[in-house]
């Protein structure tokens, strides 16, 4: 009988080693891969390039590069209005500060379109995607694919967003700018890289629950 007992608790506690392993397996799995799947890298064959105009400057400077190499008809910067600075500024919105930004950094104007967004309290990516979806729509230009170009651990929801809010008539790739404020591969060392991680990820899992098409 004593026997038979202690070999209970031997299979007890071998099954509560195994599930502490298993839940440290899972707990570095989510730390190592939950940052890349925030931040996806996902082109397609495009015919523009649209721009998250409230990237940082480096970012932008990343986007020139990648118009060039892409061969895309028309950059188009998207957003909000400022939230600083928009009594004193010359430009009132993330949309017309990215464009001016770019025209500064040898751009081609011709190429070039802001597309601002009105104001809007709540859900200002899908406030963005709507804009640009009724500006395609009363443009002249024909367009069947965008790549969306955006930074870091915002650019999953985004995408999401953005695929619906143009679906059915235009595809959507994607394109994430690393941060230069923290490493990307040990996000949870930085407390920017904590905050960033762990809100947008509570975000995206919001967003998966709307749908976010007009």
């Amino acid at each position: 009988m004593q026997l038979l007992e202690k070999k209970k608790w031997v299979l007890a506690f071998q099954a509560c080693l195994i599930t502490l392993a298993c839940i440290a397996i899972l707990m570095v799995s989510l730390l190592t891969h939950i940052h890349s799947f925030l931040a996806p890298s996902s082109p397609i064959q495009a015919d523009v390039l649209v721009v998250e105009g409230w990237i940082p400057d480096y970012a932008l400077k990343k986007a020139m590069t990648e118009f060039h190499r892409g061969g895309y008809q028309k950059l188009i910067t998207t957003g909000l209005p400022l939230e600083q600075g928009f009594y004193l500024a010359q430009y009132k919105t993330f949309a017309e500060l990215a464009a001016a930004t770019l025209i500064e950094l040898g751009f081609d104007r011709d190429k070039l379109v802001a597309v601002p967004t009105p104001n809007a309290i709540k859900n200002r990516t899908a406030a963005s995607a709507f804009a640009l979806r009724q500006w395609i729509d009363n443009s002249n230009l024909k367009i069947t694919a965008i790549n969306l170009f955006t930074f870091d651990v915002h650019c999953r929801r985004s995408w999401l967003i953005f695929k619906q809010a143009l679906s059915p008539n235009i595809q959507v790739g994607v394109i994430a700018v690393e941060p230069q404020s923290y490493n990307p591969k040990q996000w949870w060392i930085s407390s920017e890289g904590v905050r960033s991680v762990i809100g947008e990820t509570i975000a995206y899992i919001y967003a998966r629950f709307v749908d976010w098409r007009a």
